[in-house]
Parts: structure tokens; sequence; C-alpha cells
């Protein structure tokens, strides 16, 4: 039975939200972060990820080690879906534009302070580029930004049908939704345990259990890799150490740094914030002070090592051993330190010790001589074993490696408004058909359940209008690649196209999504043509009768059909930027 829950659009910032729920572009789930979980729940619903359960690659994953289940997640995710981020996927926009959409219920002077594409810059350390140059947007006005849509798992598989793409692929918070609607399918984590965190540049995840695990886009970043000192865990702390957390998302809602009401689960916010910050915090030892080398490499040339061969003693820059672990199995580190050390030309040796050169072997004699080392008493130590070395130098290193070994991650203040909200109860246990069951009997109690319904594209459960207003105005990518042509002509190259969907059952793709994988079902074709009329005469007015299996677009004295297998019965009238759904 086709059934909707209501609504009311009259309310402008209610139309934006839901209207949100199809583009979800980055600054639309800043604005409105209820939007964010949402997706999470929306492609736990969607068939594509319960199918992965069917797939030989996690064969009794559900009996193995909660490590085990992520790295093997992981691996599918690199294997399947690349990182994406670019100006043309998903069209640009205008600042102006944008700011006119939510001025009337949103700070824009905030919206600066903390979106990236509106001026902000954050920790000059990270933000040492220009933004606009580094994404691309340096050859257009200061006022042209790039929508930067999510991408569903439809969406973000379907990638594999576009030119150049032999995989799906995604942006970073859709690889975030990603990662946590796998994690609960086929890891079998809980909702609850997962946490989803964008700053202003950057989306990622921490799963709540044992250490903590950090998803980065494709990847995931253990408390171990977190302190390797590797330019993977380089990459994976900028935003934690550079970054405010705009929004942390969670099953039980969400809290936002400048929003003042919070709709999470305080108790769970706190403990969140307690198992992160603990993740993020490392005691010293020797392994640790050789991974801050690693690191921070402007201080390896402030060490050598002392080493033994037939009987006498070899001194070496640490510098030369850190270039020879580039190309080797083994590390600097101590447990295979002698394995790298017999991989070492002969003549990167010398036979007495360097001048100027702190002797690491001392200071590893240090830390190992105790049991939980702190760093002032390290720091004394240290001075004894290099009186030589410049105070500035001393002073700036024992910074960076209090900066190592503790991050302190700006998270929104717990100083909020807690309000209780009713959120959808879903197990691990529970198959695909009852969590929709679930979240369909909610949809009329909870916001987050009927925004999911949105999400998902549930075109039989959900009202219309936001659809339609989507798929209008925010679709510039096929009209500025079809732009000169005659309506006639579109419709002949939409025919051209296969009549294929990626979305299943009764839900639909927008435009851009149809024009990008070059493919969709005929009512979604209808919606392309009249987004493409609707951009080039922006006062014109479109018809489109869709009646089960049959879709007629009507403009301009002239009919165009199209065949659907969507099994949907709806009448748009679309005029100018008046739109009715009957």
């Amino acid at each position: 039975m086709d059934f909707t829950f209501p609504v009311d659009f009259s309310d402008k910032k209610l139309l934006e939200k839901y209207s949100s729920s199809f583009t979800l572009s980055d600054m639309e789930v800043f604005i409105f972060p209820e939007l964010f979980y949402p997706l999470v729940l929306a492609n736990i619903m969607s068939p594509i990820i319960w199918k992965w359960r069917d797939d030989t690659w996690f064969r009794d994953v559900e009996k193995k080690s909660f490590t085990y289940k992520v790295n093997r997640i992981k691996q599918y995710i690199i294997d399947n879906y690349v990182f994406n981020l670019d100006l043309s996927t998903w069209g640009l926009t205008t600042k102006t534009r944008e700011i006119a959409r939510f001025s009337d219920f949103f700070d824009m002077d905030l919206l600066r302070q903390s979106n990236a594409l509106f001026g902000y810059e954050g920790d000059k350390y990270y933000f040492d580029i220009d933004i606009r140059k580094h994404f691309g947007l340096d050859k257009f006005n200061s006022d042209i930004i790039p929508y930067w849509k999510t991408e569903t798992v439809e969406a973000m598989s379907a990638f594999r049908h576009k030119d150049n793409f032999s995989t799906g692929a995604g942006e970073c918070v859709s690889l975030s939704a990603l990662y946590a609607a796998a994690l609960f399918i086929v890891g079998r984590i809980p909702l609850e345990k997962i946490f989803l965190l964008a700053t202003p540049l950057h989306s990622q995840n921490f799963i709540a259990e044992k250490e903590g695990v950090i998803t980065n886009n494709r990847r995931i970043v253990t408390k171990n890799m977190w302190f390797n000192g590797t330019s993977l865990s380089e990459k994976a702390r900028r935003a934690l150490e550079n970054e405010k957390v705009t929004i942390v998302s969670h099953i039980s809602g969400h809290i936002h740094t400048l929003y003042n009401e919070a709709s999470i689960d305080r108790k769970a916010y706190d403990d969140f914030s307690a198992r992160l910050r603990e993740f993020l915090a490392t005691g010293l030892s020797d392994t640790i002070f050789i991974n801050f080398l690693r690191f921070k490499s402007k201080y390896k040339n402030l060490f050598q090592y002392r080493s033994e061969a037939s009987g006498r003693q070899r001194y070496i820059n640490l510098e030369k051993m850190f270039e020879y672990e580039h190309t080797s199995k083994y590390s600097v580190s101590s447990d295979t330190r002698e394995m790298l050390l017999n991989e070492i030309e002969g003549d990167d040796f010398h036979l007495s010790p360097l001048q100027g050169k702190i002797m690491l072997n001392d200071i590893e004699t240090v830390l190992a001589g105790v049991t939980a080392v702190n760093l002032d008493e390290f720091r004394r130590e240290f001075v004894r074993s290099a009186d030589n070395i410049d105070p500035c130098v001393t002073d700036a290193m024992f910074i960076d490696l209090e900066n190592f070994i503790f991050t302190d991650p700006n998270l929104p203040d717990t100083n909020k408004q807690y309000i209780r909200t009713s959120q959808p109860e879903i197990s691990t246990s529970n198959n695909r058909e009852q969590i929709i069951g679930i979240l369909d009997s909610m949809a009329g109690q909870s916001e987050t359940a009927l925004l999911a319904l949105y999400v998902y594209r549930a075109m039989k459960k959900i009202d219309w209008l936001p659809f339609v207003k989507a798929a209008i105005e925010r679709n510039p990518v096929c009209f500025s690649e079809l732009c000169g042509k005659s309506p006639r002509e579109v419709y002949g190259m939409l025919q051209g196209m296969p009549d294929e969907s990626i979305y299943n059952e009764d839900r639909l793709a927008l435009p851009d999504e149809v024009w990008n994988f070059r493919r969709g079902d005929g009512t979604e074709k209808a919606f392309l043509l009249a987004d493409f009329i609707m951009l080039s005469h922006p006062d014109g007015s479109v018809k489109i009768d869709i009646r089960n299996d049959e879709v007629m677009l009507s403009y301009g004295g002239e009919e165009f059909r199209f065949a659907s297998a969507k099994s949907l019965e709806k009448t748009i009238s679309i005029d100018g930027t008046a739109y009715t759904v009957s």
C-alpha cells in the first residue's frame, strides 16, 4: 500500500532539509547534521552491502575477531571503491546561491568561520595551501564553489559505469557512511559503537570497540598505526590535529559545534569523547620515540646509532638508517633493527662517533629504564646526553614530541541543551527486511527514521515535493554537458541509454546520476529532461505524468514518452520554481 508521512513543507527550512536528503552536499550536511546518520541507515536498507555477506571474501567472518573483520572490510572497500573528489562529477554552485538558500535560518557569518569554501582556513600548519587552488577552483571566480554531493552506496557502486572508472568511487563522507553500514552488516558491529565525525575538510568514523579504530577514507587506523609515524598515519592525523570537529553523529542523535541543541545521548557522547581521547594518547617508550623521529624527519639528523660487527664498534647517522627503511621490510624500531642493519652497506658506517650527534643508544637506555616515562623526567635526562644541542632545537623537539603522543581533539562542547528524541533501535541480529520494517514503523515518530526513508528514496512512502525540488534545482551537470541542444535532441540521447536504474525497486535516481552513469528508468529520464528544459528556460512549464509503465513529459506543445518499470503513479507540474505533485 502506498502511504506518506506528512511533513509541513510550507516551512521553508523543512523543505530545504528534506530536499537536501537527496543531494546531500557537504554544505547541506553541515547545516542539517540530522541528515548524516540517515545516510548510514539508507545504506543499511540497500540490498548492495547485504550481498557482500555472500562473497567468499567474507566467508565465516562473523566468527572472527574484531580486528580480522575490520581488516577484511577495509581490503574489500580498497579493492572495490576509490576516493573521488573532483569538480565535474556533481557540478558547481555559487556562494551567492547557497547563501540565498539558507540565510533565513542559518547565520552565514558562522558558516564562514566553519566551512573551508566560505573562508575557513583552520590551523595555518595544515592550511598553508591555497584552498581554492588545492581543489582546482582557482580557474573560476571566487563565488564559485563545488556541490560535492555525498553518494549513496548505489551511486558509489555505479561509478564503474562512468568513463575512466573500473570500480566504485566516493568522497570522504560517502566512504564514512559506507564503512559504517558495512561494519554493521558484515562486521556485526552494533550501531551504538559507530560514531561519524565531520570536520570542515574531512569525514571519518571512530569505532568504539577494543582499543578503537578510525576509518579514514578507504583505510583504517588502529591505535598502534596512529603512533607509528608513517606517511599513512601522518595523513590520518591531520584532521583531528588541526581542524575542529563540527559534527559527531550517532544512532542516538548528533551534536554540532555551532548549534546549542544536541540530540545525541549525553552518556554516549561522554563515553565516545573519553574513548577517543584515550585512543589519541600514548605513553612514551623507545618504540614511540623512534616512531616520533620517523614522523618528524627534521630531528633525525640529530642522532647517530652505535652497533657492533665482528667485535668492532660502528656508528651510523640515524637519517641514513631511515633511508634504508624505505626499501626494506624491516624498520628502525628495536624489534627488527638488527635485520635492517644487516642490509646496510658497509661504507655507510663510521668507525668513530659522529661529532655533534646524540647517541640514540643512550637515549633508549633512559627510556627502557623507566616503567612509566614522564616527559619532564625524560627531558632532564635527554639534556644531559645532548648538552651540545641548541636549547631552541630541544625546546621545539619536545613540543612536537608532546603533540605526537597526545592529541586533544577539538570536539563540540558538551555544554549543550540535550533534546531527547525518538531513535530507531536496530540490532545486528535483524535482517534487512526487519530493519526496513522497523524504520517504516518509526517514521511517524522519529525524524531519523523518516529522513532515512527520504535518503533511501522510498518513493511510495515519502512526499515527492522535496525530490522534485532537488532534481530541478541542484543537478547542473547534465545541463552543462547538454547545453545548446534542443529538448528533442536530448530526448533522443536519453532514449539511446539503457533503461536501467541504479536503484532497485521503486526508488529514483536524480538527473545527474542518470547522466553521469548513462542509464536510467524512464521516470528518471523524464526528470532529467525536465531539469534540462527548466535550466534552459527558467520561466517555462513542464508536466510529467507517471502512470506505472508509461511516463509522458509535456512541454511547449510537444510530448516525450518514456517506458518505466518503477510502478509509480504521480503527476508533477513544474512552473518556474513552483512545483505541484498529485
